[in-house]
């Protein structure tokens, strides 16, 4: 099943957003063997690097997949989301089986935040978080989670087909 089936992703147009918490972006030089326009997730560092064409990148802190929930290649954005809902993967429900099977978009208790990029990959994403205190940290059943002011920055640059690669 696709990530937009398994996310049951919602587009709220004209949704208004206020970031609660300091952005973790920062402009950093960046030399590595991918195209300008690709995002690199380093999970060992817990950052992701979207790659400009002049030899730097725009860096985030982010939090990633915990210990035995991390994935490693490449995948492609195929889904851009705006306050989506979300639905629980098995994997999760299983874990939490008091999880509603759909929390809508905009929700206090929506893990997913302000934006969410779908990767074509199983049930992974790019997305913003309700739990702010998580970035930097191991938090995740794979998906990578950004401050909701840093996924809304993001959001604005990449395109359906932007290529994602994740590292060690």
């Amino acid at each position: 099943m696709g990530a937009r089936a398994v996310f049951a992703m919602v587009a709220i147009v004209g949704a208004v957003f206020t970031a609660t918490a300091a952005s973790a972006r920062e402009l950093v030089p960046f030399e590595g063997r991918v195209s300008p326009g690709t995002i690199v997730i380093k999970t060992g560092e817990r950052r992701l690097y979207y790659v400009r064409g002049d030899g730097t990148a725009l860096r985030y802190r982010v939090a990633v997949g915990k210990p035995g929930k991390q994935w490693f290649g490449e995948a492609r954005i195929d889904g851009k989301y705006v306050r989506p809902a979300w639905a629980p993967p098995a994997e999760v429900k299983r874990d939490n089986p008091r999880l509603p099977d759909v929390i809508p978009g905009g929700a206090a208790n929506n893990p997913m935040g302000a934006r969410a990029l779908t990767l074509d990959l199983d049930e992974y994403a790019i997305h913003g978080t309700n739990r702010p205190s998580s970035i930097g940290t191991y938090a995740s059943y794979g998906c990578i989670r950004m401050l909701n002011e840093d996924i809304v920055d993001l959001y604005e640059q990449v395109s359906v087909g932007t290529r994602v690669v994740v590292e060690r």
